[in-house]
């Protein structure tokens, strides 16, 4: 077992109206707590996902274990080799090492508060995405930073079939 010592002395204060805020409808990025704010403890984001849209295809961390808690509306979340339907006040965790994605079940909404831990320093994975998302860079360039973000992605037949 080990014990993560984060190194911060003081407490991490986000204001809703000063988070930054990536992408737009169907699939919003608020950035709450990046690695380095909290001395390596955890980055955290909150994800809204309007009629069904997808949020990441599959990949899993090799160092990080990632807690999906769903503030509102209905998520599917693939862990390992099942797909779950979390509702409203559900939580999953899924550890270091295994496979998962997450979308808002088909035809619904839903809001996502996502911490991955220890922390990675997540914020500019979340610009890059932006970028790949107004045509500024291809996509195949998250090819070249999966080990900087420790986020490896993988093909699921289990997510989509899920998500067809």
């Amino acid at each position: 077992m080990s014990l993560i010592m984060p190194d911060f002395d003081k407490s991490v204060i986000v204001r809703s109206a000063e988070a930054e805020v990536i992408g737009q409808a169907p699939t919003t990025i608020r950035l709450l707590a990046d690695s380095s704010s909290t001395g390596g403890a955890l980055s955290t984001q909150r994800v809204t996902l309007v009629n069904g849209a997808d949020g990441a295809k599959p990949h899993h961390h090799a160092g990080s274990a990632e807690l999906f808690y769903v503030l509102d509306g209905t998520a599917q979340l693939l862990s390992g080799e099942q797909v779950v339907t979390a509702e409203r006040g559900d939580l999953v965790v899924v550890p270091p090492g295994l496979a998962h994605a997450f979308a808002a079940a088909p035809g619904e909404d839903a809001d996502i508060l996502i911490v991955i831990t220890p922390g990675v320093e997540r914020f500019e994975y979340f610009r890059h995405l932006e970028r790949i998302a107004y045509g500024k860079v291809p996509p195949e360039s998250l090819l070249e930073v999966q080990e900087l973000y420790d986020t490896y992605f993988l093909n699921s037949a289990t997510w989509n079939d899920a998500r067809s």
